[in-house]
Protein backbone atom coordinates (compact mmCIF):
# COMPACT_ATOMS: atom_id res chain seq x y z
CA UNK A 1 0.00 0.00 0.00
CA UNK A 2 2.54 2.22 0.89
CA UNK A 3 3.97 2.87 -2.83
CA UNK A 4 0.39 3.96 -3.58
CA UNK A 5 0.42 6.57 -0.89
CA UNK A 6 1.90 9.77 -2.28
CA UNK A 7 1.69 11.00 -5.60
CA UNK A 8 3.92 13.64 -7.16
CA UNK A 9 2.90 17.36 -7.21
CA UNK A 10 0.53 18.13 -9.48
CA UNK A 11 -0.48 14.65 -10.66
CA UNK A 12 -3.73 12.71 -10.59
CA UNK A 13 -4.55 8.69 -11.51
CA UNK A 14 -6.96 7.66 -14.00
CA UNK A 15 -9.72 7.21 -11.25
CA UNK A 16 -9.26 11.16 -10.01
CA UNK A 17 -8.77 12.43 -13.32
CA UNK A 18 -12.29 10.38 -14.61
CA UNK A 19 -14.10 11.78 -11.67
CA UNK A 20 -12.53 14.98 -12.52
CA UNK A 21 -13.72 15.20 -16.32
CA UNK A 22 -17.26 13.16 -15.74
CA UNK A 23 -16.37 10.53 -17.87
CA UNK A 24 -14.92 6.74 -16.80
CA UNK A 25 -11.71 5.22 -16.48
CA UNK A 26 -12.25 2.72 -19.55
CA UNK A 27 -13.02 5.37 -21.83
CA UNK A 28 -9.61 6.79 -20.62
CA UNK A 29 -7.78 3.65 -20.60
CA UNK A 30 -9.21 3.45 -24.23
CA UNK A 31 -7.39 6.72 -25.34
CA UNK A 32 -4.68 5.27 -24.17
CA UNK A 33 -4.78 2.53 -26.15
CA UNK A 34 -5.61 4.12 -29.11
CA UNK A 35 -2.66 6.45 -28.61
CA UNK A 36 -5.05 9.57 -28.37
CA UNK A 37 -4.90 10.82 -25.13
CA UNK A 38 -1.91 9.31 -22.98
CA UNK A 39 -0.38 10.26 -19.60
CA UNK A 40 2.47 12.48 -19.18
CA UNK A 41 3.99 10.32 -16.47
CA UNK A 42 4.82 6.64 -15.37
CA UNK A 43 5.53 6.10 -11.82
CA UNK A 44 8.36 4.30 -10.87
CA UNK A 45 5.43 1.74 -9.45
CA UNK A 46 4.42 1.45 -12.81
CA UNK A 47 0.73 3.92 -12.24
CA UNK A 48 -0.04 6.32 -15.08
CA UNK A 49 -0.11 9.58 -14.16
CA UNK A 50 -1.92 12.73 -15.47
CA UNK A 51 -0.68 16.33 -15.26
CA UNK A 52 -2.83 19.59 -15.50
CA UNK A 53 -1.93 20.11 -19.02
CA UNK A 54 -2.89 16.17 -20.01
CA UNK A 55 -6.25 17.89 -18.39
CA UNK A 56 -6.49 20.47 -20.80
CA UNK A 57 -5.73 18.26 -23.81
CA UNK A 58 -8.78 16.32 -22.33
CA UNK A 59 -10.62 19.17 -22.22
CA UNK A 60 -10.46 19.90 -25.53
CA UNK A 61 -10.81 16.21 -27.11
CA UNK A 62 -14.22 15.98 -25.27
CA UNK A 63 -15.12 19.42 -26.63
CA UNK A 64 -14.13 18.36 -29.82
CA UNK A 65 -16.36 15.08 -28.90
CA UNK A 66 -19.57 17.09 -28.04
CA UNK A 67 -18.78 18.77 -31.93
CA UNK A 68 -19.24 15.31 -33.33
CA UNK A 69 -16.56 14.66 -34.28
CA UNK A 70 -14.88 10.74 -34.41
CA UNK A 71 -12.04 10.04 -32.31
CA UNK A 72 -10.36 9.23 -35.49
CA UNK A 73 -10.64 12.81 -37.10
CA UNK A 74 -9.51 14.06 -33.56
CA UNK A 75 -6.42 12.32 -33.98
CA UNK A 76 -5.40 11.69 -37.50
CA UNK A 77 -6.41 15.44 -38.66
CA UNK A 78 -7.87 18.36 -36.22
CA UNK A 79 -5.04 18.02 -33.73
CA UNK A 80 -2.89 18.11 -36.52
CA UNK A 81 -4.05 21.83 -38.00
CA UNK A 82 -2.04 24.61 -36.82
CA UNK A 83 -3.51 27.49 -38.81
CA UNK A 84 -7.14 28.86 -37.68
CA UNK A 85 -7.72 29.05 -41.70
CA UNK A 86 -6.99 25.21 -41.83
CA UNK A 87 -9.10 24.44 -38.74
CA UNK A 88 -12.24 26.50 -40.01
CA UNK A 89 -12.10 24.55 -43.36
CA UNK A 90 -12.36 21.67 -41.14
CA UNK A 91 -15.37 22.76 -38.75
CA UNK A 92 -16.86 23.62 -42.35
CA UNK A 93 -16.31 20.18 -43.53
CA UNK A 94 -17.77 18.74 -40.37
CA UNK A 95 -20.96 21.01 -40.42
CA UNK A 96 -21.95 19.87 -44.03
CA UNK A 97 -21.57 16.25 -42.69
CA UNK A 98 -23.71 17.61 -39.74
CA UNK A 99 -26.60 19.02 -41.74
CA UNK A 100 -26.80 15.82 -43.83
CA UNK A 101 -27.25 13.66 -41.02
CA UNK A 102 -29.19 15.90 -39.33
CA UNK A 103 -30.98 16.10 -43.71
CA UNK A 104 -31.41 12.38 -42.81
CA UNK A 105 -32.53 11.82 -39.34
CA UNK A 106 -35.73 14.18 -39.83
CA UNK A 107 -36.79 12.18 -42.86
CA UNK A 108 -36.01 9.06 -40.71
CA UNK A 109 -38.46 10.76 -38.33
CA UNK A 110 -41.09 11.38 -40.87
CA UNK A 111 -40.82 7.60 -42.13
CA UNK A 112 -41.52 6.42 -38.43
CA UNK A 113 -44.25 8.67 -37.90
CA UNK A 114 -46.04 7.52 -40.90
CA UNK A 115 -45.30 3.49 -40.41
CA UNK A 116 -46.65 4.19 -36.93
CA UNK A 117 -49.73 5.60 -38.81
CA UNK A 118 -50.29 2.78 -41.20
CA UNK A 119 -49.73 0.38 -37.94
CA UNK A 120 -52.08 1.26 -36.24
CA UNK A 121 -54.84 1.46 -39.52
CA UNK A 122 -53.88 -2.61 -40.58
CA UNK A 123 -55.67 -4.82 -38.68
CA UNK A 124 -52.90 -7.33 -38.07
CA UNK A 125 -49.26 -7.56 -38.27
CA UNK A 126 -47.59 -8.06 -41.34
CA UNK A 127 -43.60 -7.06 -41.28
CA UNK A 128 -43.90 -7.51 -45.27
CA UNK A 129 -45.68 -4.66 -45.82
CA UNK A 130 -44.22 -2.89 -42.83
CA UNK A 131 -40.49 -2.93 -45.14
CA UNK A 132 -42.92 -2.28 -48.47
CA UNK A 133 -44.39 0.78 -46.91
CA UNK A 134 -40.82 1.85 -45.72
CA UNK A 135 -39.58 1.44 -49.15
CA UNK A 136 -42.32 3.63 -50.89
CA UNK A 137 -41.43 6.24 -48.11
CA UNK A 138 -37.98 6.52 -49.04
CA UNK A 139 -38.89 6.56 -52.97
CA UNK A 140 -40.74 9.45 -51.61
CA UNK A 141 -43.95 7.39 -52.78
CA UNK A 142 -47.21 9.95 -51.86
CA UNK A 143 -49.46 6.98 -52.08
CA UNK A 144 -47.56 4.68 -49.66
CA UNK A 145 -51.00 4.34 -47.72
CA UNK A 146 -52.07 2.09 -50.13
CA UNK A 147 -49.95 -0.48 -49.23
CA UNK A 148 -52.35 -1.98 -46.64
CA UNK A 149 -54.83 -2.61 -48.94
CA UNK A 150 -53.01 -4.53 -51.15
CA UNK A 151 -53.76 -8.27 -51.45
CA UNK A 152 -50.59 -10.27 -51.21
CA UNK A 153 -50.90 -11.71 -55.03
CA UNK A 154 -50.44 -8.17 -56.10
CA UNK A 155 -47.87 -7.55 -53.23
CA UNK A 156 -45.96 -10.31 -53.99
CA UNK A 157 -46.12 -9.64 -58.08
CA UNK A 158 -45.05 -5.92 -57.44
CA UNK A 159 -42.00 -7.34 -55.62
CA UNK A 160 -41.01 -9.85 -57.91
CA UNK A 161 -41.73 -7.15 -60.97
CA UNK A 162 -39.84 -4.02 -59.58
CA UNK A 163 -36.36 -3.60 -58.26
CA UNK A 164 -34.17 -0.96 -57.03
CA UNK A 165 -33.66 1.00 -60.13
CA UNK A 166 -37.44 0.24 -61.90
CA UNK A 167 -39.47 0.74 -59.02
CA UNK A 168 -38.01 4.39 -58.49
CA UNK A 169 -38.96 4.92 -62.22
CA UNK A 170 -42.70 3.22 -62.06
CA UNK A 171 -43.43 5.64 -58.43
CA UNK A 172 -42.22 8.80 -60.53
CA UNK A 173 -44.19 7.79 -63.38
CA UNK A 174 -47.25 7.45 -61.47
CA UNK A 175 -46.94 10.24 -58.84
CA UNK A 176 -46.29 12.31 -62.10
CA UNK A 177 -49.69 11.01 -63.89
CA UNK A 178 -51.91 11.67 -60.86
CA UNK A 179 -50.49 15.47 -60.50
CA UNK A 180 -51.34 16.12 -64.33
CA UNK A 181 -54.86 14.41 -63.88
CA UNK A 182 -55.41 16.48 -60.70
CA UNK A 183 -54.40 19.39 -62.69
CA UNK A 184 -56.55 18.66 -65.82
CA UNK A 185 -59.48 18.16 -63.31
CA UNK A 186 -59.31 21.30 -61.71
CA UNK A 187 -58.54 23.51 -64.94
CA UNK A 188 -62.14 22.12 -66.76
CA UNK A 189 -60.49 20.11 -69.47
CA UNK A 190 -63.22 17.91 -70.62
CA UNK A 191 -61.99 13.98 -70.51
CA UNK A 192 -63.32 13.44 -73.75
CA UNK A 193 -60.96 16.32 -75.01
CA UNK A 194 -57.91 15.19 -77.21
CA UNK A 195 -55.40 16.15 -73.86
CA UNK A 196 -58.13 14.24 -71.98
CA UNK A 197 -57.70 11.29 -73.78
CA UNK A 198 -53.76 11.40 -74.18
CA UNK A 199 -53.58 11.29 -70.54
CA UNK A 200 -55.79 8.60 -70.41
CA UNK A 201 -53.95 6.64 -73.20
CA UNK A 202 -50.35 7.50 -71.28
CA UNK A 203 -52.57 6.13 -68.32
CA UNK A 204 -53.29 2.78 -69.25
CA UNK A 205 -50.62 2.14 -70.70
CA UNK A 206 -49.15 2.82 -67.78
CA UNK A 207 -51.34 0.22 -66.78
CA UNK A 208 -50.24 -2.21 -69.00
CA UNK A 209 -46.62 -1.83 -67.99
CA UNK A 210 -47.10 -1.97 -64.42
CA UNK A 211 -49.28 -5.13 -64.86
CA UNK A 212 -46.97 -6.87 -68.04
CA UNK A 213 -50.14 -7.15 -69.70
CA UNK A 214 -51.42 -9.32 -66.47
CA UNK A 215 -55.19 -8.26 -66.43
CA UNK A 216 -56.18 -10.63 -63.58
CA UNK A 217 -54.60 -7.62 -61.86
CA UNK A 218 -56.76 -5.46 -62.70
CA UNK A 219 -59.91 -6.18 -60.89
CA UNK A 220 -57.50 -5.72 -57.48
CA UNK A 221 -56.19 -2.29 -58.78
CA UNK A 222 -59.69 -1.21 -59.11
CA UNK A 223 -60.80 -2.60 -55.57
CA UNK A 224 -57.53 -0.99 -54.06
CA UNK A 225 -58.04 2.46 -56.26
CA UNK A 226 -61.33 2.42 -54.12
CA UNK A 227 -59.70 1.65 -50.85
CA UNK A 228 -57.09 4.35 -51.28
CA UNK A 229 -56.82 7.00 -48.77
CA UNK A 230 -59.64 10.22 -49.64
CA UNK A 231 -57.28 12.68 -47.55
CA UNK A 232 -54.84 12.83 -50.40
CA UNK A 233 -55.79 15.49 -52.16
CA UNK A 234 -53.57 14.35 -55.52
CA UNK A 235 -55.98 11.22 -55.37
CA UNK A 236 -59.30 12.52 -54.88
CA UNK A 237 -58.64 15.56 -57.27
CA UNK A 238 -57.44 13.20 -60.43
CA UNK A 239 -59.56 9.98 -59.54
CA UNK A 240 -63.14 11.84 -61.11
CA UNK A 241 -60.68 13.11 -63.97
CA UNK A 242 -59.24 9.64 -64.34
CA UNK A 243 -62.68 7.61 -64.14
CA UNK A 244 -64.41 9.63 -67.10
CA UNK A 245 -61.26 9.68 -69.38
CA UNK A 246 -60.62 6.22 -69.19
CA UNK A 247 -64.03 5.15 -69.90
CA UNK A 248 -64.50 7.50 -73.04
CA UNK A 249 -60.64 6.11 -74.31
CA UNK A 250 -61.73 2.27 -74.07
CA UNK A 251 -65.59 3.56 -75.75
CA UNK A 252 -63.35 4.87 -78.66
CA UNK A 253 -60.61 2.41 -78.64
CA UNK A 254 -62.67 -0.84 -78.27
CA UNK A 255 -61.03 -1.78 -74.91
CA UNK A 256 -62.77 -4.07 -72.72
CA UNK A 257 -60.48 -4.38 -69.30
CA UNK A 258 -62.13 -7.22 -67.93
CA UNK A 259 -62.13 -9.40 -71.16
CA UNK A 260 -61.36 -13.09 -70.41
CA UNK A 261 -60.55 -11.76 -66.31
CA UNK A 262 -62.98 -13.49 -63.59
CA UNK A 263 -64.59 -10.83 -61.63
Amino acid sequence: MGKYRALPEGHMTVGEVAKKMNTTVRTLQYYDKEGIFSPSTISEGGRRLYNDKDIIKLHQIQSMRYLGFSLGDIKNRLILLDAPADVAAMLTEHAANVREKIAALSESLQAIEALKSEVLQMQTVDYKKYADIIINLQLKNEFYGVIKHFDEKTLDYIRSRFDLESGPVMVDTINRLFGELAKYNKSGILPESEEGQELAKEFWDMVIEFTGGDMSLFPGLLKLADNMDSTNDKWSNAKPFLEKSLQSYFTIQGINPFEGVEQ
